[in-house]
């Protein structure tokens, strides 16, 4: 199938140099060799201009590196790239690599495309980097937006209030954009270019082992980082955990979770690909199927709304909606009878034993289910001193020990606890009226299980016999 137009941005409309040697691919938000629309346009670019495609990617390292993340998020990411990197030498495409920002390394290489071609986040990090590109580089751009299901811009030209807002929106589009993409064969090995790579990626736990960088929270044996291991887990949901998934996504005992958001995050499994699969299925039924295309694409496409449309999404006085905050505001003097520092949180030291594994299953395994971070995050608001220093401590810890963390969803889930594209609830001390969750939400699942089983995945990580 062709790539879809609306996908396709021009940055820069100039013609292909003439003299370019390759077309370059900056591969900075997908990171994978195959059902990749920015790596497909670029290859069919390149077959037409007769020349090769060399992807690159910059890793930021030391000083510079990438905001918040740590050893744990660079582990998985490098992992990512080996497999990428390798997929990529098997269809003949060159694969440079260098410390550096994903700016400079384009810029350096798109001095000698023919065009280059890049994909698209929309994190504020991100977007300096396509505008430094977009400024550096004097030669045709094209950006390919692929790890979306509706392009942002297509499914709506404004923030929405709500799921309920933006959801009839994406149903009208989405079996516009659902379909299949095609491996496009490459007509020109780039064997031949011998462009200086700077990094062996063969090796990524040698790579980590030689960055500067935050030690503190240390990578995870749960999950193994790359696009092979996503397709193997999304075959594994879909043989298993789907069928089921409507009535028990909520419920972490029944298995039911796909653990794919890691894998969405660094760009290593594409949306569109998970969604065909779970369409074409004969397990599970319609119920499954809804519940899990509205998480998938609903869910996580309100979030790519919400910080592609609002300046400063990680600012608690610009991400919440004035409701929100005036509220929180009037409340904030309410009495707590219960306060932990942010360290005693981040150690799983309160009173609630459920509240305390939640914070050891992300802790120690860079996950949490859905249904126990709706709970983790509204009891970070009830446990601070002031809802401006719990929204802060919230997606502080959520950034630092998830795998999927400093996402446009960690970002939009973190500010719907204190209020994001929620309506006001009756009246409460210290939420005001922001939504309120209490332990009684734990009686819709064994919450003694899922204890036992966080002391399981926690063992496991230590190496405990």
């Amino acid at each position: 199938m062709a790539i879809q137009s609306a996908r396709i941005g021009i940055l820069n409309d100039a013609e292909p140099r003439p003299d370019g040697r390759y077309v370059l691919y900056l591969m900075q938000q997908a990171n994978r060799a195959r059902y990749n629309p920015a790596l497909e346009y670029a290859v069919e670019e390149a077959n037409r201009l007769a020349l090769p495609v060399v992807a690159c990617f910059g890793l930021l390292d030391g000083e510079s590196g990438f905001p918040e993340a740590n050893a744990r998020h660079y582990a998985f990411l490098l992992q990512g790239l080996a497999d990428a990197a390798a997929g990529l030498k098997r269809r003949g495409i060159g694969f440079v690599m260098r410390k550096c920002s994903p700016a400079e390394i384009a810029v350096d290489l798109g001095a000698k495309a023919a065009l280059t071609v890049l994909d698209r986040g929309y994190l504020a990090i991100q977007r300096r980097w396509y505008a430094e590109i977009e400024k550096g580089i004097d030669g045709r751009v094209v950006q390919v937006e692929g790890d979306v299901v509706v392009p942002v811009e297509t499914a709506s030209g404004k923030h929405e209030y709500a799921a309920r807002t933006l959801r009839p929106k994406l149903h009208r589009l989405w079996d516009e954009y659902l379909d299949p993409l095609r491996e496009r064969k490459v007509a020109h090995r780039a064997d031949g270019l011998r462009l200086k790579s700077g990094i062996d990626i063969s090796d990524p736990a040698a790579v980590l082992k030689g960055m500067s960088l935050d030690r503190s929270v240390a990578p995870v044996k749960r999950f193994t980082g790359g696009e092979s291991e996503a397709r193997r887990r999304l075959k594994a949901f879909v043989a298993g955990g789907y069928a089921g998934y409507g009535a028990g996504r909520n419920k972490p005992e029944a298995a039911a979770a796909s653990h794919l958001s890691p894998y969405l995050h660094f760009g290593q499994i594409s949306p569109v690909e998970i969604a065909l699969a779970v369409r074409a299925t004969k397990r599970g039924d319609a119920q499954d199927r809804g519940a899990y295309l509205e998480e998938l694409i609903v869910r996580r496409e309100l979030a790519m709304n919400h910080v592609f449309y609002t300046e400063r999404y990680d600012s608690y006085d610009h991400a919440l909606p004035e409701w929100a905050r005036k509220t929180l505001a009037e409340h904030a003097g309410d009495e707590r009878p219960h306060r932990y520092t942010e360290a005693q949180l981040a150690e799983g030291r309160t009173h609630d034993p459920y509240w305390n594994a939640a914070q050891a299953e992300m802790r120690e395994t860079g996950y949490m289910h859905n249904q126990l971070r709706m709970y983790w995050g509204k009891k970070i608001l009830e446990w601070s001193p002031s809802p401006e220093a719990g929204f802060a401590r919230t997606l502080r810890l959520n950034n630092r020990y998830f795998l999927d963390g400093r996402d446009p969803n960690s970002f939009t889930n973190v500010a719907w606890v204190y209020g994001l594209h929620d309506r006001p609830w009756a009246r409460r001390p210290v939420f005001g009226t922001v939504r309120y969750q209490s332990g009684n939400s734990l009686r819709k699942f064994d919450a003694d299980a899922y204890v036992r089983t966080v002391e399981t995945l926690c063992a496991a990580e230590r190496g405990d016999g």
